[in-house]
Parts: structure tokens; sequence; C-alpha cells
């Protein structure tokens, strides 16, 4: 490729924004050496914790998504809310003026909003990637207007007038790289005991905690090893379940061993948690965030349960007894936990990031 590649990439708040941007960044990378890549970001997002240590070239805007619950805090944060927009579009124009980009893409989030706005005025070639079945709002807003919108999920299609290409979504190229015996030794396990791992996505879940806590004392006495990660604000008031057979994390850094040492997952459905659970092939039992937009994360679930992959608690349902019945039903049957890891595998799309990264670079004149 003779010219020059420059690329704005943004999208965050959330692993489930930050994530596919950093699988779609490596890739471009990988084939690109020395494609200049600028990753956009906010300021109040995961993306703040996880840049620094990646060495990765970013910038992170002071704006933060509009708080929706009615406190004294929220209505203070929003009533800033303009200012940070302003100061934001100002730091925007700034790299874009810097880095004279020749695409943008854009993964959603709030952090995407702005970066995607700024492309598509300069007439600069824009793609966006939409994780979920029912689009977020920064793609409702742009995918009209942008170059090529990149789904996951068929549902998404109906949301969206432009027209869009069914890829999967993009995971981290080493998710499915874990070696067993080495996660074994990382969390001090007995490879001879069967593991659960327990994930609410990267800022954690309360209602997964709070079931956890309920039920860590019997799974303990099945002889059941527990990767428990709890997200950062809530892991202090669990981290007393710690010992040797129960591994309390803030943060799992290392996806690819935890996912390795893994028979069986426990997690919410988001879009990226069921994409990396089919790249692995992870047996799971789903409990969906009951106040996804459009229920989007109980669609998720039903692919995966529909094909076998997965069992599925309402959360409302999702009692301790009955959970923990699961568990140790799945755990001792060995025939069953491998007709769902094979449904998995085949659920699972391994050459999402590479297909993106093929329209992507297409889109470069």
């Amino acid at each position: 490729m003779s010219y020059s590649i420059n690329i704005i990439i943004s999208g965050g708040g959330t692993g489930g924004h930050l994530f596919p941007a950093l699988a779609i960044r490596d890739e471009i990378q990988n084939r690109y050496p020395n494609a200049i890549i600028h990753y956009i970001g906010s300021q109040f997002g995961i993306e703040k914790d996880v840049l620094p240590i990646k060495n990765i070239s970013h910038s992170l805007l002071p704006i933060r998504g509009f708080q929706r619950s009615i406190s004294f805090n929220s209505i203070g944060k929003n009533l800033l809310l303009p200012v940070r927009i302003f100061s934001s579009i100002i730091e925007v124009k700034k790299l874009f003026n810097d880095i004279k980009p020749n695409l943008v893409i854009g993964t959603g989030g709030y952090a995407a909003a702005l970066p995607l706005r700024e492309g598509i005025k300069r007439e600069i070639p824009t793609l966006i990637q939409e994780q979920n079945s029912y689009p977020g709002i920064t793609t409702r807003w742009f995918a009209n207007q942008a170059t090529k919108v990149c789904i996951a999920f068929e549902d998404a299609a109906k949301y969206v007038k432009n027209k869009c290409i069914v890829v999967g979504n993009p995971v981290r190229k080493e998710i499915n790289k874990g070696n067993r015996q080495d996660g074994i030794q990382k969390f001090g396990f007995d490879p001879s005991k069967k593991t659960l791992f327990v994930f609410g996505g990267s800022q954690g879940s309360l209602a997964l905690n709070k079931l956890m806590n309920q039920m860590i004392s019997n799974l303990s006495i099945s002889n059941i090893q527990v990767i428990w990660q709890t997200g950062k604000n809530l892991y202090n008031n669990y981290k007393k379940h710690e010992n040797r057979a129960v591994k309390v994390l803030p943060f799992i850094e290392d996806m690819a061993s935890a996912y390795a040492v893994s028979d069986l997952v426990m997690s919410r459905s988001g879009a990226i948690s069921c994409s990396e659970l089919t790249a692995c092939g992870k047996p799971s039992i789903l409990i969906p965030f009951p106040n996804a937009a459009a229920d989007h994360q109980t669609k998720n679930a039903n692919a995966l349960v529909n094909h076998g992959a997965a069992c599925m608690f309402n959360e409302k349902e999702a009692h301790p007894e009955k959970v923990t019945m699961m568990i140790q039903n799945l755990l001792i049957d060995e025939d069953r936990l491998a007709q769902m890891s094979k449904a998995s595998f085949q659920l699972g799309k391994p050459n999402a990031t590479r297909n993106i990264v093929d329209e992507a670079i297409g889109l470069i004149k």
C-alpha cells in the first residue's frame, strides 16, 4: 500500500465498546506496521485504566454520558455536560488537524460520537462497528451518514437505514489462545477440580455479585473452584471470600487464561461477552441485564440458548438454590458440557476482526 494510513479509532466508556476498538486497531497495526492509529476515548470510561498500560497512542476527552438517574450528583454532572461537550469538540478538531486521518472508525459509546461527527463533516470515510442486536444511540445518530456500517446481529439492520454488513463482533486476538496448564498455575488451582468463571462485564454486575455472595459456600462445599471478577467498584464488598479455591478479582487483564481454565462460565449476555464465549467454545449460564435497551441482552442470550450452547436465567428467577443446582449438575455432566462447548464453537465468528478490517481499509482512497 503506497499511501499513508492515518486512522482515528474511537469508542469506549465500557469494555463492550473499548475491546472491539482495540481488536480492530491491533489487526490494522499487524498488517500495516507503519500505520498511524490514534485512539480517542473518555476520561470517565474504562479506557482511562486500560490504555496507559497498553502503550497505545491515545487521547481522552473530558466528555461523559448523560446521567439518567435523579440525584443531586447526577444533576450536577448533567449541568456540566455542555461545557464538557464544547471543550471535547475543540480537542477533537485539533486532533483531526494534527493527525489528518484518512479513515475514522467508531465502535460506539458516547466517546465515539464527536470523532464520527467530525469525520462525517470533513467527508472522511467513516466506518461504524455495532456490537448489539439493538444499536446504541451513537450508531443510531450517525449510521445513516457513515460510509459503512458493520453489524454483529442481523436484527440491528432493522434500526439502520444505511446498508449494513453482517460480520460478527471483533474479539481480542489472544482471547482463545490461553493455555489451561499455565492458567491453572497462574490461579493456583487444582487441575483435577472443575472451575467456574463468573463475571458481569468489565465493570462488574451488582446482581451477579449478590447472587455469588449467596452461592459461594455451597459451591465451595461442592469442590468447585471459582474465578470471580467483581468489577473494580464492587471488589471491596466481596474480597473476603478469597481463598485457595476462590479467586476474587476486581478486573482480569488476562481473560484468555481465565477462559482456558474454566469448564463453565456464568455471565451477563452483552454482545462482546457472547462473542468471546463462542470464540473460546465455552458452555455458559447467561443472566441477561434486564434494563438493556430493547432487551437486547436477552436476544443475545437466546442466540446461544437456541443452539444448545448456553442455559439462561431471567434475573428475577435466578434464585441462589436454582442456579447453584444448575452449576453443580452441569459440572458433573461431561457429555452435556462437551455438547455445549461444540455448539458454542460453531456459533463463533473467528474471522470477524479480519473481515471488518478488510471493509475498513477498502474505504481509504
